[in-house]
């Protein structure tokens, strides 16, 4: 047998060039004949489109098109991952500040910004929606005009949907409650904040169109491209290289439909590379105003959760609906909940369409959840880490009943965050600790097609249509195939991102690459190891039955055979090549309210201490330890990687970031100077990732998956802190200076009086 290629951490697949800036991004790429396009928008949230003049701009030397709404096939063509609802360009008014009204393409960037700017819109100001407050008011201006949902019973209103999950008998149960918390929570609107901005790119391609994108899902967006065109699948390629991050925010389609239009109506390439403010106009992460009303007996054990969430969705639905239900339906926790109500609504607003963004509607309600928790904590004079412990299910027990139970050893995980934290020990004065955990569902349906071709030298090529967005997939395949096939790392090659080279993959989120594409990528090897044992057994004249093909070593009944020396000597002087192909399926379960059980749940305990400035409210996270449950870790590093970038976006949503919107619907802080994120000098002083291992996942060699884990919880284990050493209690995020030190004042004039 062959060394085990994973529980290592070679190099990363694809690193040098990324940290040195050769990787070629979608921006980089040089298209022949190209145009530039530019996006036409107007300054407010919801306005009525009276008149688009274009003469002005095309009379700019090099534009070849001005595109508007008027220009399209009628009616205007609308697409979305859940609901049709969006509109290739604003029809009749704009929904959100930054809406496109037209698109301008030219020969050049300059030509095109300066056509843009020339194009004259006559719109009127409408009043819209910017807050759940307003969505809700009796007579609120409705976002989503009536006509466009047929038989829905919430069309009169700004709810998109109505969302209930639970069990048992609350009533009864706050009945016999000892201990009653009640309290609001609300999380703020977030931008991803890529560091690469959002691109596309399409091209006509004979009686066909190519189209390149810096999308997380290819052939998702091949499949709602296919059908907006009235195209066949075969006639629509997706070219999707590796994205400069995405979080979500790259996961579905945006602006791919205008800009193929635009190619097809020119009759050449367009491209469009969104500015830093048009990404943060692109996408965004639902904000949610949720209240928790959760009954304790006098030990501590929740009797009762009751949950009421509104997320704000924006102006489209994009996946954020999908985002609500998922999140909800766990919204009671990792926890053992006899008696669970869960009231959900998806509520549009005239703000940029939410959409997928790492933890998927987690953080959010986890920040009420564990929120009501150490209140409850507090209330009984229960430790705070034991409160959860008490109530934590461990392997084998459910946390909603009849589905996927507790698939790890959790209590174990919160454990040793406790010992890595120092969670016993005596505090240093002025500083606080706080303590939370988390889980998250894994993907609940999926289907993942990989082919393996082993090569008459022993090199290796993994055909994959996951994406490689930063999470390292490119590494755990190659790592996985060097394993499986006995070759070194370096001599594997993982091929990815072309729609007509690689096989299927329903998409790339929910942490699933190692599980999904994993998977399919060892059954692809073990298609291989097959083929070799039957090669094996005509070489050496034994039957079948007497050979044994295990991680790149054939063992014949009197030796032990490197694997690519039988391949080798099977191929002969022709050469040629093993072809392997694997196949991981999860398939829709109809009767399950998200459509699917959970493959797995990504877990994670997060403990911080810290220390706040009660002058001027800044925080100082001096440590900061994330435990997860990873089933086995295949690249430690790469889980380590994982886990520090998570909590570090997770201390941007917890501390400074939020998008600031005016009474007119724009955005006030758009671009990197006004919109803060952290820096290295917000880094916590001291950060400890602790993996907790027992092979007990459904991945290879028994992982799970770990890129969201270490966000899940870091707003809740802060606020915990924070309350730990100030004795104040903030429900409302982001934790800035300001707040912190208003909410000290006020505390500290109540007091007083």
């Amino acid at each position: 047998m062959s060394e085990l290629k994973i529980g290592l951490s070679p190099h990363r697949v694809g690193g040098v060039e990324r940290v040195t800036g050769a990787q070629e991004y979608l921006a980089d790429i040089v298209f022949a004949d190209a145009l530039y396009a530019k996006l036409v928008t107007i300054p407010c949230g919801r306005g009525r489109i009276i008149d688009v003049d274009k003469r002005a701009a095309l009379a700019v030397p090099g534009v070849r098109l001005v595109m508007t709404a008027a220009d399209l096939p009628q009616p205007v063509a609308r697409y979305g991952p859940q609901f049709q609802d969006r509109p290739v360009l604003a029809v009749g008014e704009t929904k959100f500040h930054g809406e496109p009204v037209a698109a301008v393409a030219a020969d050049t960037k300059d030509a095109a910004e300066e056509a843009a700017r020339l194009v004259e819109v006559e719109y009127e100001e409408l009043p819209g929606v910017y807050s759940v407050e307003q969505a809700l008011a009796p007579g609120a201006p409705l976002v989503r005009e009536p006509e466009l949902r047929p038989g829905d019973e919430l069309a009169n209103s700004n709810v998109l949907t109505l969302r209930h999950f639970g069990w048992g008998d609350v009533e009864a149960a706050a009945a016999e409650a000892e201990l009653l918390i009640e309290e609001s929570y609300s999380f703020p609107m977030i931008t991803h904040f890529a560091i690469e901005p959002h691109a596309f790119a399409a091209a006509p391609d004979d009686d066909g169109i190519v189209i390149w994108s810096t999308i997380q899902h290819p052939y998702l967006l091949q499949r709602l491209m296919a059908k907006l065109l009235d195209m066949p699948l075969s006639k629509v390629r997706v070219y999707a290289p590796d994205p400069g991050g995405g979080f979500g925010g790259k996961q579905n389609i945006k602006y791919e439909p205008l800009v193929a239009l635009m190619a097809l109506q020119a009759g050449r390439p367009v491209r469009l590379v969104l500015t830093l403010d048009e990404s943060f106009q692109a996408s965004r992460r639902v904000s949610a105003e949720i209240s928790v009303r959760s009954g304790f007996d006098r030990q501590g054990h929740v009797l009762f959760q009751d949950i009421h969430s509104d997320y704000m969705l924006g102006a489209y639905a994009d996946i954020a609906e999908r985002v609500v239900a998922k999140s909800q339906y766990t919204a009671a926790g990792p926890y053992k909940v006899p008696n669970v109500r869960i009231v959900a609504r998806s509520i549009l607003s005239n703000t940029t369409p939410a959409c997928a963004f790492r933890g998927f509607g987690t953080p959010q309600i986890n920040w009420a959840v564990e929120g009501n928790m150490d209140a409850g904590a507090r209330a009984l004079g229960i430790d705070r880490a034991e409160m959860r412990l008490r109530n934590l299910a461990t392997r084998g027990e459910e946390v909603v009943p009849g589905d996927t139970p507790a698939d790890g050893l959790w209590p174990q995980t919160v454990r040793a965050a406790m010992d890595a934290i120092g969670w016993d020990t005596p505090l240093p004065e002025g500083r606080g600790r706080g303590i939370a955990v988390g889980i998250k569902s894994s993907a609940t349906t999926g289907l993942s097609y990989a082919t393996v071709r082993l090569l008459v030298d022993g090199s290796v090529l993994v055909l994959a249509g996951t994406s490689d967005m930063g999470q390292g997939a490119r590494t755990i395949f190659a790592q996985i195939a060097a394993t499986e096939m006995g070759t070194p790392v370096d001599q594997v090659s993982v091929i990815m991102g072309d729609t007509a080279v690689v096989p299927y993959d329903q998409q790339t989120s929910a942490s699933r690459s190692t599980v999904f594409m994993g998977n399919a990528i060892m059954r692809a090897c073990r298609d291989i190891q097959a083929q070799v044992r039957a090669m094996a057994a005509r070489l050496e004249s034994v039957p079948e039955s007497q050979i044994v093909v295990d991680r790149g070593s054939v063992s014949l009944p009197d030796r032990d055979v490197p694997l690519v020396d039988i391949v080798a000597a099977g191929l002969g002087k022709l050469g040629g090549e093993l072809i392997g192909n694997g196949v991981f399926r999860k398939d829709v379960q109809p009767e399950h309210p998200l459509g699917g059980s959970p493959a797995f749940y990504e877990f994670n305990c997060t403990a911080v201490e810290l220390s706040v400035d009660e002058e001027t409210g800044h925080i100082t996270i001096h440590r900061h330890v994330i435990a997860g449950d990873t089933g086995r870790s295949l690249n430690p590093a790469q889980v380590a990687g994982q886990d520090e970038g998570a909590a570090i976006m997770g201390l941007g949503h917890t501390l400074m970031e939020h998008m600031l919107l005016d009474e007119g619907g724009r955005i006030r802080n758009l671009g990197a100077i006004d919109y803060r994120i952290p820096t290295s000098m917000d880094l916590p002083l001291q950060m400890q990732s602790v993996a907790i291992e027992n092979e007990d996942g459904p991945g290879p060699y028994g992982s799970k998956g770990v890129s969201e884990g270490g966000l899940l919880s870091v707003q809740s284990a802060v606020g915990s802190a924070v309350a730990d050493a100030t004795g104040v209690v903030i429900r409302q995020l982001p934790l800035t200076p300001e707040r912190v030190w208003r909410s000290i004042r006020d505390a500290r004039q109540a007091r007083s009086s």
